[in-house]
């Protein structure tokens, strides 16, 4: 049976199955590099000598093997259509995620062959999917939900065979209650995925279960794949389909028919065949046409204008470009966003959170106790409210009531959507390149340097689309052209008419691209003649589209906007659309030049001086926009709200569950405020006496001692009963009793009362103000949080939070106190030593060669070994997840600017196809997906970088470097050192990352020498990566040159003997503390965290022996009470 396991983990572990986005990811036109602009870049710039026009000249063989490329990437997309459409995944989709759910619909089943059918797809379901995930949770539902197991349940065999087992031995029922089974299965907080198979429409409406579900999984990572199986109800395909699409989910319809299938994976598929099929149709007319010449020399010629307006383009040249414009007339004056919000924001519709709180909320109460001599704050309200931080800084008692804040939730989502809207709205049109025009007086600066012959057609239909859809209702308007001169349509404004907005239309179609970009003198013609009576009006604003930074100084540009902008309705407004300036050497080159992002930027000054708003695009869309960044502020803080609300709900529902736990703190957010309860005691103490208890118990006691007491204590008696009594005095020392002991006597405590006059006579009573304080040495469990994500961190700083002595768990603190210690004492008349007779009633353990009393119930034993099974399942864990992708082979990249320095000499010729492509896999999971800052170096006899610098992780950037790592090839010397200088010479580096195989050509010595004397002038550490099994000198350099530099030493396998090994542990119990044994790990992360996972496994196995062992002690006592009641019986 172990083998058997043995053999189908190997298989579990070797299945990795890709979704369909992250297969895109990888495959995707874009990835591919087969886009109209890559087939662009490879081809020259020639000038046609007839006509003056610069042309793309490409030849032949290119284009062929461009579209050779297409080809095979639309039938590969096919492939994995007809892959989809096979076995289960045509039934029930491609399942996600690793932690699943099924939920399955019974009520459409009938007794019969479509029981059957269903049966058997979904033990198909199980064999070809679901056997690969970690986690399943089986529930089945119709008017009632019947769950299989109680909580979710690791794969194994006899787990799979059990829901085989269910599977087939389900059975109709009637109604389709999928609100009950969500409720259900949304409690497993361990699932990342969930499965929706429902064949009849459900009881609920889809408002209804998408609100509860949104609510439920807010803040979670769980992905929805909802499934309708051979259902012709059209009710039921729209709420299934548009409830996957409400929770962000995947949808999935089949029909043994044939009939109405969906998919969204397959949909996914076709758009991006779709792509590549009209990118190959466009190049297959575009060459027919222009393809020419003899036979060895055939050119394909495609001109830069062409290319421009090709479908990629953000910009399209119309068909219609020079036809009379279609003018459209807007209903109502568009408004800014930050106008918009004043009557559609969060605080003008009242949904604020601290508007909807502040009615449940309450200031802690705090007063000054004059006997305490302290101010003391009331503990009610915390005991029974939540502690939340208010926006001012103080911190607020809040009652939760849930239905509030469920309705409040809903608001906000609905609000959310709104502004959705209005984001779309803004994104389309004329406004995802002017924005929103929002003045009745507007003058529209225009750049037509010779930077934009190019982009002619782009400006020219920019204006076209803003003439006709924003322009129509403005009262004044003029248009500025300007290159090195100015050049405007009219001497002043002119009112916003059909006919003046047609005549401005045929006069910039007659505009022509030459100078530099003189934009102060169009900005001072604009300000001095069109808004010359600028102080009489109002609403009057100057938009600028330009592609390029202005031949002014930022700063000049500036003072004289905000200058002229002061105190006047007047508002300059930057259009910024980025092109890449390529001047020939004939033409004019603009006096100043700058990259996009320096262009933004100085655009940005300018606007914030003239109170205005930036808005810059690109051919790839919308870069940045005040008025879409307002309406994303106002998102973002409703997600913030919505997430508190969460949060909110979740601590009073952890706080009404499980009192003694501790309230549930949420993770990454301070603002909750909750306090710790503390663990109360087992066992209660005996209430302390109150002052005139302990009065009365003293002159009972000890009458004529205290009536002595009182004679010398008081030097005076009231004459009256008005009279006031003077100020109790404290008793400072306690009067020692006159057997005094021999030796050295205990430290008292000490204690203070106040002595007081009785109602009898001279009577004098007294009061205790201070007790000892009751000193308790006896420890709880803890209870164990540990997060569910991993955190990138070495091994050694993960540990200093979740070690088990960090934790609290180590067994021997937490079962032998000080006073667990067996002792034995003599008695003289036996003379000797023997134990005490209750010695015999509790459990004994040896530790360290002491014999102790185990000061533990076997039900806080249960507890401690729960903890540590959830702890040390932690830990496997970890390990797996190190073991995983590229960090079996380089580790975890914990820096931000690295470098990776790879051995590519003679003798790692073995091992240079595996690194290769375990090189990808990083570049694309760790310092892609963490956006880090990389360079790559090779060495053998000699060095050779990808880059002279470090470089952001991009898409771009991480194709160019797979390609520059997929021409290596081994020969040489390892010459180290001269790598490692060359390495830690690049500017802003933070560790290296050395993967090599055997001892470097010089001295060992000599290297370490080298590098301490580099790394006193920048803190640089080196972590080294083994590739050797052999050698164990080079290994211990390579240990000694990471420990020397602060870093990490990691060693590589090549077997799955590890993962093997941590997967047994999760799967078949962790009872076993010799088997499964993992190898022995050199490495740095993996040795620290498996011998916290072995010292781990040895407390579990020493906990669970002392419970047997506390077990058989009380059978025995037990049998032994039974023994001595039999033999009194028969003795009677």
């Amino acid at each position: 049976m172990q083998d058997l396991l043995r053999v189908q983990m190997k298989k579990i572990q070797s299945k990795k199955v890709q979704t369909t986005e992250e297969w895109l990811r990888n495959y995707s036109v874009e990835s591919l590099q087969l886009t109209l602009k890559h087939l662009i870049n490879e081809g020259n710039i020639i000038l046609n000598s007839r006509n003056g026009v610069e042309e793309i000249e490409l030849t032949e063989e290119i284009v062929t093997n461009f579209e050779s490329r297409l080809s095979e990437v639309i039938e590969l997309y096919h492939q994995r259509i007809q892959w989809l459409l096979q076995n289960s995944r045509k039934v029930f989709g491609l399942i996600k995620g690793t932690k699943v759910g099924l939920m399955v619909d019974v009520s459409h089943m009938s007794y019969g062959p479509r029981l059957l059918d269903f049966q058997k797809d979904l033990l198909c379901l199980i064999d070809e999917q679901l056997c690969y995930k970690k986690q399943l949770y089986c529930l089945s539902f119709s008017t009632e939900i019947s769950p299989l197991w109680e909580s979710p349940k690791n794969i194994n065999v006899r787990v799979l065979q059990e829901a085989r087992q269910w599977i087939q031995q389900l059975e109709p029922g009637q109604g389709c209650n999928l609100l009950k089974a969500l409720k259900d299965v949304l409690t497993m907080k361990e699932l990342n995925s969930l499965v929706l198979i429902v064949g009849s429409c459900p009881d609920q409406t889809l408002e209804t279960l998408s609100d509860y579900a949104q609510q439920r999984m807010l803040g979670r990572k769980l992905q929805t794949h909802a499934v309708t199986y051979d259902c012709s109800n059209p009710a039921s395909l729209a709420v299934l389909k548009n409830l996957a699409e409400a929770l962000r989910g995947c949808y999935h319809c089949y029909s043994s028919k044939g009939e109405n299938f969906d998919s969204s994976d397959v949909h996914l598929l076709l758009q991006e065949a779709q792509k590549a099929k009209d990118l190959l149709k466009s190049i297959k007319q575009i060459f027919q046409r222009r393809i020419g010449g003899s036979l060895i020399s055939r050119i394909a010629d495609v001109s830069t204008e062409f290319a421009d307006t090709a479908p990629s383009s953000f910009l399209p040249k119309p068909p219609k470009h020079k036809g009379p414009l279609v003018i459209q007339s807007p209903c109502v004056l568009a408004k800014t966003s930050t106008d918009w919000l004043k009557t559609n924001g969060l605080k003008a519709k009242k949904l604020n959170l601290y508007q909807v709180l502040a009615p449940n909320a309450f200031s802690p109460v705090e007063e000054f106790v004059p006997i305490l001599k302290k101010t003391v704050s009331s503990t009610l309200h915390e005991k029974a409210m939540t502690q939340f931080e208010w926006y001012d800084g103080t911190v607020k008692n809040i009652h939760v009531d849930l239905p509030v804040l469920y309705n409040y939730q809903k608001l906000l989502a609905k609000t959310v959507r709104i502004y959705e809207k209005r984001i779309d709205w803004l994104s389309v049109a004329s406004r995802r390149i002017w924005g929103s025009v929002c003045e009745t007086r507007v003058v529209i600066l225009l750049d037509i340097s010779v930077t934009n012959s190019t982009y002619i057609i782009h400006i020219q239909h920019s204006l076209r689309l803003l003439l006709e859809e924003q322009m129509s209702n403005k009262d004044y308007f003029n248009i500025i052209a300007f290159g090195s001169d100015v050049v405007p349509w009219q001497l002043e404004l002119v009112p916003s008419q059909p006919e003046n907005l047609e005549n401005a239309w045929r006069w910039v179609l007659g505009l022509q691209c030459k100078g530099s970009r003189n934009f102060m003198s169009a900005l001072r013609r604009a300000v001095e003649v069109d808004f010359k009576d600028k102080d009489k009006h109002k609403s009057q604003g100057l938009y600028l589209l330009t592609t390029g930074i202005p031949d002014q100084e930022t700063h000049t540009i500036s003072a004289y906007v905000s200058e002229v902008c002061r105190g006047f309705d007047l508002q300059l407004h930057v259009c910024l659309f980025s092109v890449m300036e390529d001047v020939d050497s004939s033409r004019t080159i603009p006096a100043r030049c700058a990259n996009p992002t320096e262009t933004a930027v100085a655009f940005k000054e300018i606007v914030q001086a003239a109170n205005g708003r930036f808005h810059w695009f690109g051919e790839a869309g919308i870069f940045e926009s005040d008025d879409i960044t307002v309406i994303v502020s106002e998102m973002e803080k409703a997600n913030n709200y919505s997430q508190k609300c969460a949060f909110l709900a979740e601590s009073l529902k952890q706080r009404s569950v499980n009192q003694s736990v501790g309230p549930f703190i949420p993770e990454g957010d301070s603002n909750v405020l909750l306090k710790k309860e503390k663990r109360k005691p087992q066992k209660l103490l005996s209430p302390k006496p109150t002052a005139l208890s302990l009065a009365r118990m003293c002159i009972k006691d000890n009458h004529s001692a205290e009536r002595n007491a009182s004679k010398r204590v008081l030097a005076w008696r009231p004459t009256s009963a008005k009279a006031e009594i003077p100020p109790a005095q404290t008793i400072k020392e306690w009067p020692q009793t006159e057997n005094k002991r021999k030796h050295k006597p205990r430290k008292q405590p000490e204690f203070s009362a106040s002595v007081f006059y009785t109602d009898k006579g001279r009577n004098v009573g007294t009061v205790y103000r201070k007790y000892p304080r009751i000193m308790c040495i006896r420890k709880s469990v803890p209870s164990v949080t540990l997060p569910k994500k991993e955190e990138i961190c070495s091994s050694k700083e993960w540990l200093t939070k979740y070690s088990i002595k960090k934790l609290k768990l180590e067994l021997p603190r937490l079962m032998f106190g000080p006073g667990c210690t067996h002792q034995k004492k003599t008695v003289k008349s036996l003379h000797k030593k023997v134990s005490a007779k209750y010695c015999t009633i509790f459990p004994s353990v040896e530790i360290n060669g002491v014999v102790k009393h185990l000061q533990f119930q076997p039900k806080e034993l249960e507890i401690y070994t729960e903890q540590l099974e959830k702890l040390l399942q932690r830990y496997i864990e970890r390990i797996q997840w190190l073991l995983s992708g590229s960090r079996r082979l380089f580790g975890t990249i914990l820096e931000a600017n690295v470098c990776v320095v790879i051995d590519t000499s003679g003798s790692m010729d073995p091992y240079l196809p595996h690194i290769m492509k375990e090189l990808t896999s990083l570049i694309w999971e760790q310092l892609r997906k963490n956006e880090v800052r990389f360079n790559l170096l090779r060495f053998a006899e000699d060095t050779e970088s990808w880059k002279e610098c470090l470089v952001e992780a991009t898409d771009e950037t991480c194709h160019d470097a797979v390609q520059w790592v997929s021409k290596f090839h081994a020969y040489g010397n390892t010459c180290i050192l001269m790598a490692l200088k060359k390495a830690l010479s690049f500017q802003g580096i933070e560790a290296l990352y050395v993967l090599t195989d055997g001892k470097p050509d010089t001295s060992g010595r000599l290297i370490l020498k080298e590098i301490e004397g580099l790394r006193k002038k920048q803190d640089i550490k080196i972590h080294t990566i083994s590739f050797s099994r052999t050698d164990r000198r080079a290994n211990e350099f390579l240990k000694k040159l990471a420990s020397q530099t602060g870093g990490r030493y990691h060693r590589s396998f090549g077997d799955a003997d590890e993962q093997l090994a941590a997967h047994r542990m999760l799967t078949e119990g962790l009872d076993d503390e010799d088997d499964p044994v993992f190898p022995y790990f050199e490495g740095d992360d993996l040795k620290k965290l498996t011998q916290e996972a072995a010292k781990a496994r040895s407390f579990l196995k020493q906990s669970k022996s002392l419970r047997t062992r506390m077990f058989c002690q009380v059978f025995r006592l037990l049998l032994k009470k039974w023994n001595i009641n039999q033999k009194d019986d028969s003795g009677f």
